[in-house]
């Protein structure tokens, strides 16, 4: 039966990490990913879904019914005068996400924001500032991150499996439904950048991102886009994203100097492969170094390593609790979710421009709201 998070030990101040019993968390909003938060944080074995919180009452109350111990209100202060409550998982639209973290983390609570962490730079940037005065964990939910194949492809070019890296490429196209809020960049692409950044090398970073997208059909926003990005180290990243395609491709090629990982989101027998194939090149040390060159083609074996399947949003809340128990950052903390949102920005304006490179900054401006 699901503990009622009324009759749990209330916290008492002092450190969160030392708490026995199970993580008070609240979801705010109750639309689309909300339900998905809601589920998680009440089958989770160290989380309690305390509350449901919801601008239409009628429909927290419908998610809150399906858990016992769950409560549904509209009343957000509710939420961050309970002591019980450690966590809050917002799920609402990005243009209230940094009033309603910024309160949370003034309250004393840990936030787990939905992507995109803010609809601004300044927001995000209060956001980080305020969770690092209050010692709180701010995190941004980019589920993909967490998924056995993106943990996976993280672990091996981190371990250096792949040699240097040369290239990423990364497609994410179906016949979608068109947005009336957001392009196809900021619909899609979030999920592909938030991988780049979580995947990249230690030391390896986006300098500047081009994109164009294009508008077909007339939608009133572009439909389709590629986005070319310039790393640190001279390797490149591109990202297409489609609304449009007649198929629905989720596909990231990852080129290192030693071996190559596809990742296919959609083969649910065959997620990752990792290819032993490449070129080759050497050079003599002559002056016509360039011309004797020599470049073979090395083809080697096929490795698909055996993933476990489990829900991406599951691994979200072990990260979330070892966060808040080992005071620690998560891996996407609020300034992965403040670099994604800068390469977002930063496509808006190349595409805006005719699809001139932008710089992509990474300072931030720590100013509490």
């Amino acid at each position: 039966m699901q503990l009622n998070h009324h009759q749990s030990p209330s916290r008492e101040g002092g450190d969160d990490r030392h708490r026995a019993g199970p993580l008070g968390v609240a979801v705010i909003g109750a639309g689309y990913w909300g339900p998905n938060l809601a589920r998680n944080a009440a089958s989770h074995p160290s989380t309690c879904l305390a509350y449901v919180c919801d601008v239409d009452l009628d429909r927290a109350q419908r998610v809150a019914s399906t858990y016992a111990g769950a409560a549904a209100t509209a009343d957000f202060r509710q939420v961050l005068d309970d002591p019980f409550v450690e966590a809050v998982a917002i799920a609402t639209p990005p243009s209230t996400h940094a009033r309603l973290a910024i309160a949370a983390l003034r309250a004393g609570k840990h936030v787990l924001v939905e992507k995109p962490l803010a609809d601004s730079i300044e927001d995000a940037e209060a956001m980080i500032a305020t969770a690092e005065l209050h010692d709180r964990v701010l995190m941004c939910d980019h589920t993909y991150c967490y998924t056995p194949a993106v943990q996976y492809l993280r672990s091996i070019v981190h371990a250096g499996d792949l040699g240097d890296l040369q290239f990423v490429d990364s497609v994410r196209i179906n016949l979608g439904l068109v947005q009336r809020d957001v392009d196809v960049v900021w619909d899609l692409a979030p999920h592909d950048l938030s991988i780049l950044d979580a995947v990249l090398p230690p030391g390896t970073g986006v300098r500047s991102l081009s994109a164009t997208g294009a508008d077909p059909v007339g939608a009133g926003q572009s439909c389709v886009a590629y986005l070319s990005m310039e790393l640190d180290g001279g390797a490149i990243a591109h990202v297409h994203v489609n609304w449009l395609s007649p198929t629905k491709v989720r596909r990231m090629t990852i080129g290192g100097s030693r071996r190559t990982v596809v990742w296919d989101d959609l083969d649910p027998v065959q997620r990752v492969s990792v290819f032993d194939r490449g070129v080759d090149v050497t050079h003599d040390d002559g002056p016509d170094a360039v011309t004797n060159r020599k470049i073979a083609y090395r083809v080697g074996d096929m490795v698909a390593p055996a993933l476990r399947e489990r829900e991406g949003l599951a691994g979200v809340f072990d990260e979330l609790v070892a966060s808040i128990r080992e005071h620690r950052q998560p891996l996407t903390d609020g300034r992965a979710g403040l670099r994604v949102l800068r390469m977002l920005q930063a496509a808006r304006a190349s595409i805006d421009s005719g699809g001139q490179a932008q710089p992509i900054d990474d300072n931030v401006s720590l100013v509490s709201a």
